[in-house]
């Protein structure tokens, strides 16, 4: 793994922990334990998934395995407006988890994008 993609991982990382955090206050603070959970899986998808990629097999494997990290990552957004629109965090919080996880997908997106862009401008 290059210093780039140990950065990245290490975001996804930081990312998956603090939604762990949220996870154990919606269960201690509001016995929701069905969004926690989910959200925790999404997120920490996220990582899992990247870390997959970039021990891919092949190129192909590579962009199905980001493709999926990057799809986790909108399902987390997901489930963050959820659990804002539900009353159990703030606005401030949404906003604060949903910009990390809007920058993993942009991180994401651009490997993916360049990637196919390399492919196409041999064509």
């Amino acid at each position: 793994m290059n210093k780039i993609q140990q950065k990245i991982q290490d975001k996804c990382i930081a990312f998956a922990v603090r939604i762990d955090a949220l996870r154990k206050t919606l269960n201690k603070e509001h016995h929701e334990y069905n969004k926690a959970d989910q959200i925790d899986r999404s997120a920490s998808s996220i990582g899992a998934n990247y870390s997959e990629a970039v021990c891919a097999e092949s190129e192909a494997d590579y962009l199905h395995k980001l493709g999926i990290a990057r799809k986790e990552a909108n399902e987390t957004i997901y489930w963050l407006k959820l659990i804002h629109q539900c009353g159990y965090i703030d606005a401030a919080e949404f906003q604060n988890l949903a910009g990390c996880a809007e920058e993993l997908i942009r991180i994401l997106t651009s490997i993916i994008v360049a990637i196919k862009k390399k492919h196409t401008s041999y064509i």
